[in-house]
């Protein structure tokens, strides 16, 4: 008998088995969060070869079109309130203010919602150039690639705003929790914490630190400031559904959503440090851990990955190396092979790529207003969106609104939590990404994201990390 032909036949069928193997739900989402841009600022050369052409992209996209505005941008400072944007280095040498009142300005806000006009009045700091936020990332030396072969070999998001009107603080406790108050009755009466903390931020603060507090209809009362220590519940808070784990470059910072959840840091006291269970257990300081913990294959059910400053792309701080940090952990994950039963986590792994805050940079595009009282402070700006998986087809663009809360939303229905169970932001959000997957289709096999720095060289960078940004 001749087994070769059987041989052929039996490799042909478990080739074609892997290719179409289906889950369930994903195993584990990783929440990649960087910093400070909008889509017309960052992600431009969708609009243009190799990525695209100028129909691939449109202010009233049609599938497979990207919302970016590529001219005619508005600006109501000058004759005609149009302006042509000039490009600017992702590396570049100023920052835009992005407080809720630089938010106010750009919006110029009436009764029917933003103008999306006011981009002149947000303030500038640093070697400022003659019309600050109406610029676009140059990518003529590539450096923007990374995010563009992920955005355009994956999903994209049109219509991802920050569910926030403000800066970093906020931005990451609803990413995290789903809130910027200080408890769920200040959430649902519209109080929330808006903008970044004086001093150390969380629950080891000095006694003096601060943040300031938003009442409706949406003002800021100056010396209306609360400790910036809050009491409420948190993704982290469904052990019994996922395990997690939060990278971040310092457990004092604002980006480390966890250190401002009493529970979670159970402080030491005034300029303490976090000694709780879940803070030693699921918070750890070294953002390049994500990758060994990839290669070792200890990733837990839901992470959060925050960049250390020189990966963050946010303004007057980065330099250069946030594309390829995003994706040398995509890349990780999608060539990891032996972990999870020698499946791999590319094959039960939802990867979500954001960005905290809009930066003070221009975009196009109006957020939509919630009613009173959570709608004087939710939402903000647009922020860009990527979603990885082996079930995201390759060039999907979506046209559903989402925010912050879309994505806790999805951890919660992906690992059978009511969706909306915190009541936050994950209740008020109306999507819950689902549908950038298909989970009943084959499994696509990964291709590697070409970039020019490594896992290696983050894994191995001894340069002291930074906060995100300088803020």
């Amino acid at each position: 008998m001749n087994r070769i032909p059987l041989l052929l036949t039996l490799v042909a069928w478990l080739t074609m088995a892997v290719a179409n193997a289906q889950i369930q739900r994903f195993e584990h989402i990783v929440v990649i969060v960087q910093e400070n841009r909008t889509p017309d600022n960052l992600f431009q050369g969708l609009c243009a070869a190799p990525y695209g052409s100028s129909q691939s992209c449109s202010v009233t996209p049609g599938p497979n079109q990207y919302n970016i505005q590529t001219r005619n941008w508005l600006n109501n400072r000058t004759a005609t309130g149009l302006i042509q944007p000039v490009p600017v280095a992702l590396a570049n040498g100023y920052d835009l203010g992005h407080t809720h009142s630089a938010f106010e300005a750009a919006c110029d806000p009436t009764t029917a919602g933003c103008k999306m006009d006011g981009a002149a009045r947000v303030l500038c700091y640093g070697a400022c150039p003659t019309q600050p936020p109406f610029r676009y990332v140059d990518n003529s030396t590539g450096i923007l690639n990374p995010y563009l072969d992920i955005a355009t070999q994956y999903g994209w998001a049109n219509y991802m705003f920050q569910t926030n009107q403000g800066p970093s603080f906020p931005a990451h406790q609803f990413i995290f929790g789903g809130t910027s108050a200080p408890d769920p009755d200040g959430d649902q009466n519209g109080i929330f914490a808006s903008e970044n903390v004086t001093m150390i931020p969380g629950c080891t603060a000095p006694r003096n630190a601060t943040v300031q507090v938003l009442r409706p209809p949406g003002i800021e009362t100056r010396g209306d400031v609360i400790y910036p220590c809050f009491e409420h519940q948190t993704m982290g808070d469904f052990p019994q559904a996922f395990s997690w784990k939060y990278y971040a470059p310092n457990g004092i910072s604002i980006w480390t959503a966890p250190n401002a959840i009493q529970h979670i840091c159970q402080s030491t006291g005034y300029n303490g440090r976090c000694q709780g269970q879940q803070w030693i257990d699921n918070v750890d300081l070294n953002p390049a851990d994500v990758l060994t913990d990839i290669s070792s294959c200890q990733l837990r059910g839901v992470s959060w990955v925050i960049p250390t400053g020189a990966n963050s792309d946010h303004a007057a701080n980065n330099d250069g190396g946030g594309p390829s940090w995003v994706a040398s952990i995509v890349n990780a994950l999608g060539t990891s092979t032996g972990c999870d039963g020698g499946n791999g986590y590319w094959r039960n792994t939802a990867i979500f790529i954001t960005w905290d805050d809009w930066g003070g940079w221009y975009d196009h595009e109006p957020p939509s207003i919630l009613s009173q009282p959570v709608g004087d402070y939710q939402y903000g700006f647009r922020v860009p969106l990527m979603v990885v998986s082996a079930y995201t087809p390759a060039g999907y663009t979506d046209n559903l609104r989402y925010d912050f809360g879309s994505i806790l939303r999805f951890i919660e229905q992906n690992f059978g939590v009511e969706e909306g169970a915190l009541s936050f932001a994950d209740a008020r959000a109306t999507n819950d990404l689902t549908s950038f997957f298909n989970l009943n289709g084959g499994m696509r096999r990964f291709q590697l994201i070409n970039s020019p720095l490594k896992a290696g060289f983050f894994i191995n960078d001894k340069r002291p990390p930074t906060d995100p940004d300088d803020d």
